[in-house]
This record gives C-alpha cells, sequence and structure tokens, in this order.
C-alpha cells in the first residue's frame, strides 16, 4: 500500500452512494473501496458520505502522521467508534443499549463500574 491509499467500507448504503464511489475508488470486493487521493477530493467525498449513508455504515481509513500511519473515520447508525488509546487506534464496539464504549476513570468493584 502507498502512503496515499484510502480505504471506505460501506455496510447497507445506498445503491447511488456505492456508484458515486466508483468515480474515484476500485471496488475491490462488495462495499470495499481503494483508491489514491488527495486530501482535499477525500475531505469531499467524506462530507457526501456522512450526508448520504441514511440507516448503513461508513468506514474510511485515511493516511495520517500518526504511529500507525492511518486514521479513521466512522458514519451512520450502530457504528463501530475509532478510540484513541495511549496514541494507538482501536475499534470499539457499541453496547447492548447502542452506545460506544467511551474510556472513563471509574472505578470498577466487582467488575462493575461505581
Amino acid at each position: 500500500m502507498s502512503a496515499a491509499t484510502t480505504v471506505v467500507v460501506l455496510i447497507a448504503a445506498p445503491p447511488g452512494l456505492r456508484g458515486h464511489l466508483t468515480r474515484w475508488f476500485v471496488e475491490v470486493a462488495a462495499g470495499v473501496y481503494v483508491g489514491n487521493l488527495n486530501p482535499r477530493i477525500r475531505e469531499r467525498l467524506w462530507n457526501i458520505l456522512t450526508e448520504r449513508i441514511h440507516d448503513g455504515q461508513a468506514v474510511m481509513i485515511e493516511p495520517a502522521t500518526t504511529e500507525q500511519g492511518w486514521s479513521a473515520r466512522t458514519a451512520g447508525c450502530d457504528r463501530w467508534t475509532p478510540v484513541d488509546f495511549d496514541g494507538l487506534t482501536l475499534i470499539a464496539r457499541p453496547r447492548q443499549n447502542g452506545q460506544p464504549w467511551r474510556p472513563t476513570n471509574e472505578a470498577k468493584e466487582n467488575g462493575k463500574i461505581t
């Protein structure tokens, strides 16, 4: 992968949105798009994704000056959320109540947050 490679994953996205992405990306598998975009185009595409994803989910992996060399953005419903964990990006799954995990400083007692 080159330093400017961008990956987009769409889940339950409207067909028009998937077709729109094929202007700049190659669809390597169903809902998985790969391409080399400049930052201006990438930002405009992200704005389109967030506006048009509706009940679906979108994830964009893009180059960044981080220890891992990339960063992630998410949009849509029931999405997994990128969380910074001591400089390392991890992805938190939604909990049963639909809310993503958030780090807290609360003490745990018997395995439960008090």
